[in-house]
């Protein structure tokens, strides 16, 4: 969905003088719409068609203010494409959240820019495959996590459950073990406020008053309000992972590394002497902030979001089960050597991912030096939103982009089929880092529990309401809870 999640795109403050734009693509280069001029309504139907409007009448790039400036808004494969792609240099810098900005201000992997960061990418890629990455040894810890959920679920004994809990628990003890060498008990208070902590961060980002933030941060950030709180939030974990950092260095082996926070350690110290180095604490605590922030709410919300689906379509998830009994059976865990067996699955997967459509706006770029695009001129530093909900639903990839079809990924004899406009972790330099993490958690925890339980809703399938809890930066799943029955 789209207005709603663009309250930022969505309160478009219009200009009248045309020459107070950079000059970059857009009627007259003023805001599309007037103030309060867009779709209130928080249904996908709606948000689609508004969505068509806005690209119907000015195309596939147009500009839109964000409060007093203006951004570019991309819409469709082609142009997101075509800019994070083609022209990847010159989109690859990373725009500002305001937020969040006073807590990151330009370091860390995530929102730095120019030679910081394609040091510390370059790095986190490096030693994210060392630890696993795409390797066997990550595989393994995914099917050790996955048994410990399965364990934990049968504890519930088939009463109704929020499994909020199991979701966020089991994809924070991944990143945790790479990050900080271990997984937490799942009755550890500390890891316990560190995921309330992600959750309400989430929410708040993503929440009406979290988007008015965007729009007018330089008021904003003097008065009350819930920035005041995601800063707290996040100050505290950032405090959280000094303390594991200090920790680490009285038990630190160069030789022998035991997670990434000793990787950059070893670096800290070969380059302490280096003018100029990017490996010092500040860049280490960020660093970690970003991949334990977002290796866990990212792949939690899509795996809420994915049993949701499965009680409001049960057919699809007794398909699944069949898929499961067919190549896996019950004598042992899924594998991920599995998937390429399991077509159905796999297209279940990918259209739930399609669907839930988590980070619709996709995280804001810049452009990183004065840039021609399609006819256009963008100046150095232009604010650019490659809108990944509108190639997640672009008709001309999905024939039915506004309704959860796993047919999306199969062809006629029911062989899973790629799209090219699946681009949910975005794409081109900034693409996400832990992509093949995500993409191995939601198969190996998706596949285990329907492996060894059926789902059983209180409330009627016709009856459950998809329509996100928080719809702003990232999307919120709704609150919901089910019963997990033993199969």
């Amino acid at each position: 969905g789209i207005s709603s999640q663009l309250v930022f795109i969505e309160r478009l403050v219009g200009a009248d003088d045309p020459n107070a734009v950079p000059r970059s693509p857009g009627p007259s280069l003023r805001a599309p719409e007037p103030w309060g001029g867009l779709p209130r309504g928080r249904g996908k139907r709606r948000q689609q068609s508004f969505v068509s409007k806005l690209r119907d009448k000015y195309g596939p790039v147009y500009t839109v203010y964000l409060g007093p400036r203006p951004v570019v808004v991309l819409c469709g494969l082609d142009a997101v494409k075509e800019a994070l792609v083609d022209k990847a240099e010159e989109f690859s810098g990373r725009g500002k959240i305001s937020i969040i900005d006073k807590i990151f201000q330009g370091y860390g992997v995530a929102f730095s820019n120019g030679q910081r960061w394609k040091t510390l990418r370059r790095f986190s890629l490096a030693t994210l495959r060392d630890f696993g990455m795409g390797k066997r040894s990550i595989e393994e810890r995914i099917q050790e996590e996955a048994q410990c959920l399965v364990e934990e679920i049968h504890k519930t004994e088939g009463e109704l459950v929020d499994p909020t809990f199991f979701f966020n628990s089991v994809t924070s003890n991944i990143i945790c073990s790479i990050v900080f060498g271990n997984r937490f008990d799942y009755r550890d208070k500390m890891f316990l406020t560190l995921l309330s902590i992600f959750n309400e961060t989430f929410t708040l980002m993503s929440s009406p008053w979290g988007q008015l933030f965007e729009l007018f941060s330089g008021i904003m950030k003097y008065l009350p309000g819930v920035h005041r709180r995601v800063h707290s939030n996040l100050e505290y974990v950032n405090n959280f992972i000094t303390q594991r950092v200090e920790s680490n260095k009285k038990s630190l082996d160069p030789n022998s590394p035991r997670d990434f926070i000793d990787c950059f350690l070893i670096r800290m110290d070969k380059e302490k002497e280096t003018l100029g180095s990017e490996f010092h604490m500040r860049n280490l605590v960020l660093t970690t902030q970003s991949l334990f922030f977002a290796g866990t709410e990212t792949s939690s919300t899509t795996l809420r979001y994915s049993f949701l689906l499965m009680l409001k379509y049960p057919q699809v998830a007794e398909k699944v089960q069949e898929e499961i009994d067919q190549v896996i059976g019950q004598d042992r865990p899924p594998g991920l050597e599995d998937r390429t067996r399991m077509p159905y699955t796999d297209a279940v997967i990918h259209e739930i991912q399609r669907f839930s459509d988590l980070l619709p706006l996709g995280v804001p770029h810049i452009v990183t030096q004065d840039t021609h695009f399609r006819g256009y001129f963008l100046p150095k530093g232009t604010d650019v939103y490659p809108l990944l909900s509108s190639v997640l639903h672009d008709p001309r990839h999905f024939k039915r982009p506004d309704s959860f079809d796993p047919g999306h990924f199969l062809d006629a004899r029911g062989n899973f089929k790629k799209s090219e406009a699946f681009l949910p972790f975005s794409t081109g330099k900034r693409i996400c880092l832990g992509e093949s993490i995500a993409r191995m958690e939601l198969f190996l925890f998706f596949t285990t529990v329907l492996q060894n339980f059926s789902l059983a809703s209180p409330v009627a399938p016709e009856d459950i309401d998809l329509t996100p809890r928080e719809s702003g930066i990232g999307k919120v799943a709704p609150p919901y809870q089910l019963r997990f029955l033993p199969r």
